[in-house]
């Protein structure tokens, strides 16, 4: 276990920490115990005009280094992350409260992330196009798009900050986020890494403070060329709408609800180990989390057994103690959400089968709760929980199932298991999701896509395909005299 003590957190502006001009600060919160551990600097317009032309600066340098040299600097900073694995891991449970052992997997997947971009970066490739006269010369080039704003939110303070980071770094482009102030000391951390591996000046840069203010600031500004954010659906529509106004390219991962689709021929052991581990994972607060779990009606009373066996193993706690498996939610707000969903679902007739309520009155601590017989019209099957909460449905026939999942406006991810190939290419062929997942929990790995579609989103946070969103193309078409 790491031993770092938790620190206040400054604005990064020019490869310099350094506070808010205003000297305000906002307070942060121990999500285990509710009580204050630091204070990270509030941003201003002028610290913001300071970043923006740090931004800029950044660019003009960080373009111009071959992208070989870029993948070495960002293989540094990987390593200096890796190195410090466990101190950022614990950064990061006192601020957002999930176990230590979640919180180091989380920081040691940013290195990998930001390995496998850092190759990709060698591997952006213009073409020569056959000219139709013999004269001329036809070139294609990928140039970087320019500074990015990036919006990221607490869930997953250093995996939600890599993804965007890698990408925009790898194809030249520079970086400035707008990170959560409930959670800003990790995603300090791994940007302090690229400072010491050696980017230039402005290259990266941190800000915190109002969301709606400083998306409102850095969207609009002509010196931002690239908007990419991760959050709730009405919020990424807002700033999508905006970016679209000022002619800026956006990525959006936006909020899920991952339909699981247990088949009649499902491996029941398997599901419950891959689903059960996939939906408490920090605590349900995921946006790819399993939430609406679809259970053919031969095996449902198995699985609901199962499940709430599982549920009732986990060891709730503060994320800094040994054998916890299961921390607090990441704030009050999620407490009061929880009761609500809870509320509507006694009074649309599900059946709490274990959990259903807030565990002590220090901290922000939910039981792990499975629901059964859950109507369609409760709000956890209609609207994402993100929390600890599994709602259960049978059903009859696959197709059924599959209309289900596809009924809502959301499409990120998806679950099933089944031992049928014919299932198996009937739910891919059929789910309306941007990721599936079957007889497996997820794997986001860095070399697939990963993002959403309809209302969860567009671009993608993975693979090759993001790349695309920091590049631009450039047609070159030359007549030789």
């Amino acid at each position: 276990m790491a031993t770092s003590s938790y620190t206040d957190t400054r604005l990064l502006i020019n490869n310099e920490w350094c506070d808010a001009a205003s000297g305000k600060t906002i307070e942060v919160l121990n999500p285990a115990t509710g009580k204050p551990i630091g204070k990270v600097a509030h941003a201003g317009t002028a610290d913001l005009d300071r970043a923006l032309a740090a931004a800029q600066k950044g660019f003009e340098a960080w373009r111009k280094v071959p992208a070989n040299e870029r993948a070495a600097t960002m293989r540094k900073a990987a390593a200096l992350v890796r190195e410090r694995a466990s101190d950022i891991a614990r950064l990061m449970t006192l601020e957002q409260g999930k176990p230590f052992g979640e919180a180091r997997i989380e920081v040691l997947s940013a290195a990998d992330i930001i390995e496998w971009f850092a190759d990709e970066g060698r591997r952006v490739y213009g073409r020569v196009v056959p000219p139709r006269n013999i004269a001329a010369q036809q070139l294609v080039l990928k140039e970087p798009i320019g500074p990015v704003a990036a919006f990221t939110p607490w869930n997953f303070p250093v995996n939600q900050v890599v993804r965007k980071l890698s990408a925009a770094l790898t194809c030249g482009c520079s970086f400035l986020v707008k990170a959560p102030e409930e959670t800003p000391a990790s995603p300090a951390a791994l940007l302090q890494a690229f400072v010491e591996a050696g980017v230039p000046p402005g290259t990266v840069g941190l800000v915190f403070g109002d969301p709606a203010e400083i998306s409102n600031y850095l969207i609009p500004h002509p010196i931002i060329r690239k908007v990419t954010f991760t959050g709730s659906t009405p919020v990424g529509k807002q700033l999508a709408a905006l970016a679209g106004t000022h002619m800026k390219r956006a990525t959006m991962e936006l909020g899920g609800h991952a339909p699981v689709i247990v088949a009649e021929d499902a491996d029941v052991t398997l599901a419950v180990k891959a689903a059960g581990a996939a939906k408490f994972r920090n605590a349900g607060q995921v946006c790819i989390s399993p939430t609406r779990f679809l259970v053919h009606n031969s095996i449902r009373e198995a699985f609901t057994e199962a499940l709430v066996k599982h549920a009732e193993s986990l060891k709730l706690g503060d994320g800094l103690t040994e054998g916890t498996t299961l921390g607090p939610l990441a704030n009050a707000r999620r407490l009061t959400a929880m009761a609500k969903v809870l509320d509507n679902a006694r009074a649309t007739g599900a059946t709490v089968a274990t959990g259903g309520e807030r565990v002590g009155s220090e901290g922000n601590f939910f039981a792990p709760t499975v629901l059964t017989n859950v109507s369609l019209e409760a709000d956890v099957f209609n609207n994402e929980p993100f929390g600890p909460v599994a709602a259960i449905r049978g059903f009859d026939k696959l197709e059924d199932a599959i209309a289900e999942a596809n009924r809502l406006p959301y499409g990120l991810a998806g679950y099933a298991f089944t031992k049928s190939f014919t299932n198996v290419h009937m739910l891919s062929q059929q789910l309306e999701v941007g990721m599936l997942w079957i007889n497996q929990p997820a794997t986001p790995t860095p070399e697939m896509p990963f993002g959403g579609v309809k209302d969860s989103g567009y671009g993608s946070e993975g693979g090759p395909e993001a790349l695309e969103a920091y590049l631009v193309t450039k047609s070159v078409t030359v007549m030789t005299t």
